[in-house]
């Protein structure tokens, strides 16, 4: 198990588009099971290729909030929405890549979303909820767009403001540095 260093907006990384995956090896298998160990460690719900600096399209994400219930870990390379409802719902976003920070974002209820996994088999499965907003989110990464981007420009640039402070906080103690790119 290796934790990753997650990315802090404002990084140019975060902006970019993610190039697809096209080679299925044990080094994506690897990564995937880093970024999974990474994101139940910070702790999050989802994480992105961009967010820990491999500009791929591959996000994992395991949106199971009970406690009781058993772990429901996905990666996904290449993910691409192929269909979402008209129905639209509300939920507060926060990002690991933005501390602290959260914002009611309205996206389609429901979407179905087309994978592959980490061996390259195909996957299709439908998504409501919490389980709908977090793949979407993810998605958003590897298009190079934040949860902010649906903010307005104010509320945008107050939290970028924040960022950029933490940034030169944790950069003044030392803390961890940031990821180099990968693959």
């Amino acid at each position: 198990m290796t934790l990753r260093s997650i990315l802090i907006h404002p990084d140019p990384r975060l902006k970019k588009v993610a190039d697809p995956v096209t080679e299925f090896s044990e080094d994506l298998r690897r990564i995937a099971d880093d970024m999974l160990d990474t994101m139940y460690a910070a702790p999050g719900i989802g994480l992105a290729g961009p967010q820990i600096g491999l500009m791929k399209r591959l996000i994992v994400l395991d949106c199971v909030k009970d406690r009781d219930a058993p772990p429901r870990p996905l990666a996904m390379v290449n993910p691409v929405v192929t269909w979402s409802s008209e129905e639209r719902s509300v939920y507060e976003e926060g990002c690991l890549s933005i501390p602290e920070q959260f914002a009611e974002v309205t996206r389609p209820a429901e979407v179905r979303v087309r994978w592959q996994d980490v061996t390259g088999a195909e996957q299709e499965e439908q998504f409501s909820g919490l389980w709908a907003t977090c793949v979407q989110h993810e998605i958003d990464h590897l298009n190079g767009k934040l949860f902010i981007d649906y903010l307005t420009p104010l509320k945008r640039q107050l939290i970028t403001r924040k960022m950029e402070k933490l940034k030169r906080e944790r950069a003044r103690d030392g803390l961890k540095p940031e990821p180099k790119d990968e693959m």
